[in-house]
């Protein structure tokens, strides 16, 4: 028998753990609590949308202002891809040649291929989600054109949702025309190169250089700089609600008509796997999750649907943004602390599985 002073101090004791934890009315408020200390914890901004399918009800933390995507702009334009296919105007099989004028750095191969190489639509499709290949996201662009890309994410972005869309060559050639007008010059494969240098000070020579400029010629000094007048034009940025508005529409079936199309995105999207990076590492293996990311220059997002399936019948939907931090390694620790708290405030039964 246990003896009643032992009985005393431990409850005690659980009541005292009990009040260090405030009651909260419901997963919204215990789940917005833990994202303000994320915040204050983390340098920088992060922006946070969270919404429940089956109850409707949502967190909005810093999520009707624009936040800047980088890859994760890549969703909407294979979204767009897929209804030109659903409506006739191509096929998941038409063939695209590699154009010198495609070619762009950052994640892929495709832009090592030699020029001529042909791809699949439904190739590209998958090289742009699952390893994030700009070049792939280029082909895709000009396959069915910027303007379609654009008209198409209104319908599921909305008017206010987003500026504009471009493809990544663009964006390049926006950020360098932050240092000198003269950046529409290059050539494709010499901001490959240019790319090919740190980011600092080490780019912006590398910039010169391949233009032949002189110091005192350049309009921004360094790439900082380059990056936030470039953000400053609200290209490729969108509101966090309008993303979530995005996931939930694709989920509950409003945006593509065949479910063999759906299937094969949530494949690219990853859904049949788990790689413990930014949100999911704070997710239970148990869940599906579908998602893309996007990281730039100070920049980072994560978006996806947590459980999909059942046309979103007990789906979340997560979409998270950073900025003004180490896009790698710090805002992907932001990320996986919110993807905790939303395991901890929302998923309580399937922790003890994860």
């Amino acid at each position: 028998m246990i003896p009643p002073q032992t009985l005393f101090r431990s409850l005690s004791l659980a009541l005292g753990l009990l009040a260090l934890e405030p009651a909260y009315a419901d997963w919204t408020d215990a789940l917005e609590s833990r994202i303000e200390r994320i915040d204050q914890d983390t340098p920088g901004k992060i922006g946070v949308y969270v919404k429940r399918l089956d109850d409707g009800k949502s967190l909005n933390y810093e999520a009707d202002r624009l936040w800047y995507l980088g890859s994760a702009v890549k969703l909407p334009i294979a979204l767009a891809v897929l209804q030109e296919v659903e409506a006739g105007s191509h096929r998941l099989n038409e063939s695209l040649t590699l154009q010198d004028t495609d070619k762009i750095d950052g994640s892929g191969n495709v832009v090592w291929q030699k020029t001529g190489t042909r791809y699949t639509l439904d190739q590209l499709l998958k090289k742009m989600l699952m390893e994030s290949d700009n070049t792939a996201a280029n082909m895709l662009v000009r396959a069915i054109g910027e303007d379609t890309v654009n008209r198409r994410a209104r319908d599921y972005l909305g008017s206010r949702g987003f500026k504009q869309i471009t493809n990544f060559t663009q964006v390049r050639y926006e950020v360098y025309r932050e240092l000198h007008p003269d950046a529409s010059k290059l050539t494709n494969m010499q901001m490959v190169e240019v790319a090919g240098a740190p980011m600092g000070t080490e780019r912006v020579t590398a910039f010169r250089r391949a233009l032949s400029l002189e110091p005192n010629e350049l309009k921004a000094t360094s790439m900082d700089d380059a990056y936030n007048r470039y953000y400053a034009k609200e290209m490729n940025a969108v509101t966090l609600t309008a993303y979530g508005d995005m996931l939930e529409k694709l989920v509950t079936g409003k945006v593509l008509k065949q479910p063999q199309h759906l299937t094969a995105l949530y494949k690219n999207m990853k859904y049949d796997s788990y790689d413990a990076y930014r949100l999911e590492a704070g997710l239970p293996r148990t869940v599906r999750f579908i998602h893309k990311t996007g990281t730039q220059h100070e920049r980072a997002c994560h978006a996806g649907v947590i459980n999909p399936q059942d046309n979103g019948r007990n789906a979340i939907v997560v979409v998270a943004c950073a900025e003004e931090m180490d896009e790698s390694k710090v805002a992907a620790k932001a990320f996986e602390q919110v993807g905790r708290a939303i395991t901890q405030t929302m998923l309580a039964e399937q922790t003890s599985r994860k």
